[in-house]
């Protein structure tokens, strides 16, 4: 699933992009997190890309699925967009939604599933002109109000 390919160029300057930590990324590019947790739902849908924050995540889950997947988290790439990944829905989390989120059982009360879909990993992260301001940002333009949802 990881190795679905792109007809676009990129960078596109009209993709949003979301901020999520190390080895949360690195488990959506390989196609083994297959549902984001927020505490808030979304209206995006479509491609976006992915951009891995400055900081890992530093939570016992993290680590724990860093550990199950053989990732050392110091040497993931941080503070660049590092691929894409398709949002085709979204909902209330249930708890069969554990083992696609790589999180335990206890993490998900509350929360949305962002369901994820065709991740691509580019073969160089790129750097991005504008840093995050939110869950939403466009790396490589101004934000234009009402473009990326909510």
């Amino acid at each position: 699933m990881s190795s679905t390919t792109d007809a676009r160029p990129h960078p596109d300057p009209d993709i949003p992009a979301v901020g999520i930590r190390q080895p949360w990324v690195e488990l959506i590019l390989r196609g083994t997190k297959t549902i984001e947790l927020r505490k808030v739902n979304t209206r995006q849908r479509g491609r976006v890309y992915l951009y891995a924050s400055k900081q890992p995540a530093k939570h016992p889950a993290a680590v724990a699925a860093a550990a199950t997947h053989d990732l050392d988290i110091d040497q993931l790439p941080r503070g660049q967009v590092v691929g894409s990944v398709e949002i085709y829905d979204t909902r209330r989390v249930r708890k069969t939604d554990a083992d696609s989120a790589c999180v335990p059982h206890a993490m998900l009360d509350g929360q949305f599933a962002w369901q994820l879909r065709n991740p691509i990993r580019f073969d160089k992260p790129l750097d991005v002109r504008f840093l995050p301001y939110g869950i939403w940002f466009y790396p490589w333009k101004r934000r234009t109000p009402g473009r990326a949802g909510g």
